[in-house]
């Protein structure tokens, strides 16, 4: 009986080890794959929230609020930044800057033009 039982315990260790070897790797994989779909997730989030930020800017220009274009401009960069590389990304931080700049200087309708064009590049990122 000892010699059945040990025969047993060793073939059942045998199938645990053979199950855990062929496992393991995979979860490394998959998990890497999880993470990777939430961080594109999140960063498509982010290029959205920065449009509607940037589009606000926009209807806030055109009625010369140069201090609520500012605040959605910057809302916007905040979005921007964190929204992966993209050249179109690149080119509307750039223009979002600017907005803010001339938007603090009270320069409504130069602040509005770059935030449209801000617009523009942000909805070109697929």
């Amino acid at each position: 009986m000892t010699r059945s039982n040990s025969r047993i315990a060793l073939t059942l260790t045998g199938v645990l080890a053979t199950l855990l070897a062929s496992t393991l790797p995979l979860q490394s994989a998959f998990g890497e794959g999880g993470a990777r779909r939430d961080v594109v997730r999140q960063e498509q989030q982010n290029i959205k929230d920065a449009i509607n930020h940037a589009t606000e800017a926009v209807e806030h220009g055109q009625q010369g609020h140069a201090e609520k274009l500012v605040t959605h401009a910057e809302a916007s960069l905040q979005h921007a930044v964190r929204g992966g590389e993209n050249p179109h990304l690149a080119e509307a931080m750039t223009n979002l800057k600017a907005a803010i700049e001339h938007g603090k200087a009270g320069h409504a309708d130069v602040a509005t033009k770059h935030a449209e064009t801000a617009v523009t590049h942000l909805s070109q990122i697929k």
